[in-house]
């Protein structure tokens, strides 16, 4: 007899922890949701994404209700669960890889083959630059360093690099109206 009342007993403290547990879920589910998918929207941009990060998120809630200790807290800990929750989508995310290399990849932004040849005839005449006055060009062009910066980069007067961009400026010039003159002259 003792068992059995004992059991009954600890049966309605169960069912009474179970009752208890579920009304504070559900009071948490009826005063965040909104503010939590409002939120997961954002983060994701994408309404069905959105759905199911949130219903993700209160799952995990349910999951780990207990270690709630404070209710004013509920909506900092359901936007951290929340957080982890799509950083998760992403660990999960298998991106697609082509094969393909990336000098046969076609340069749509260029406006014209014309564009195309005269940066492909840029870069090929940077390349033969000699080192001394191709490394500060490309500091200044691509790195977008000032003649002070490429002193100290390079370990040089800043006049000396000031003359070395002015002359690397200048062979390139020279290269790229070379063959416009010539264009004109056979005309």
């Amino acid at each position: 007899m003792f068992s059995r009342s004992r059991n009954k007993k600890s049966g309605s403290t169960v069912n009474s922890d179970m009752l208890s547990k579920q009304r504070r879920y559900d009071s948490l589910v009826r005063a965040l949701h909104a503010d939590i998918f409002r939120y997961a929207y954002w983060l994701s941009g994408d309404k069905h994404v959105a759905e199911d990060i949130t219903q993700e998120t209160f799952l995990r809630a349910w999951r780990s209700l207990e270690s709630l200790k404070d209710d004013k807290a509920a909506k900092a800990w359901l936007i951290t669960i929340l957080r982890r929750e799509n950083a998760r989508r992403f660990e999960r995310k298998q991106f697609n890889y082509s094969d393909v290399e990336q000098e046969h990849l076609e340069d749509v932004f260029s406006s014209s083959s014309e564009d195309k040849t005269d940066q492909h005839l840029i870069r090929r005449q940077i390349g033969k630059l000699e080192l001394e006055y191709r490394e500060p060009l490309l500091l200044q062009v691509i790195g977008g360093f000032s003649g002070e910066e490429i002193a100290t980069i390079l370990d040089l007067n800043r006049n000396t690099v000031m003359t070395r961009l002015f002359r690397a400026r200048n062979q390139l010039k020279d290269v790229i109206e070379q063959p416009k003159a010539r264009g004109q002259s056979n005309g």
